[in-house]
């Protein structure tokens, strides 16, 4: 069994544990919405969320590495790799805590970081 499936038992075992102690203390049997039975909500999940954010990062890693290659071969300077190579670090780090659950770290940290990047080629590189 993998780990996977593992998590998957695990957290449907759980769910069947609240739910039979929801039903022996009685909280389960009125018609209206129990503490148990939440109403459905159009936000993401932090799951789906988590894995949204990784994707926009890495098309934006990807994207920031085109861009490097174009500047470089219109002009060499060293501002235009140190621009660009820090927003593909940028890009990295955003996964990395995407991926250990710090989402809305990582948002900000993502459109900052790319204005900045940004205003840095429209203003500073030549």
């Amino acid at each position: 069994m993998s780990a996977s499936d593992q998590d998957t038992t695990a957290a449907g075992a759980q769910e069947a544990a609240e739910a039979s102690e929801a039903d022996e203390s009685g909280e389960g049997t009125s018609g209206e919405g129990t503490s148990g039975e939440e109403a459905p909500t159009s936000g993401l999940t932090p799951k789906q969320a988590r894995r949204l954010r990784v994707a926009a990062a890495s098309v934006l890693l990807v994207a920031m590495a085109v861009v490097l290659v174009v500047r470089l071969a219109s002009r060499t300077s060293v501002l235009v790799v140190g621009v660009y190579g820090l927003a593909m670090i940028l890009c990295g780090i955003v996964i990395e805590l995407s991926r250990n659950g710090r989402t809305r770290l990582a948002t900000w940290l993502l459109v900052g970081g790319l204005a900045a990047a940004l205003a840095f080629d429209w203003l500073i590189l030549p």
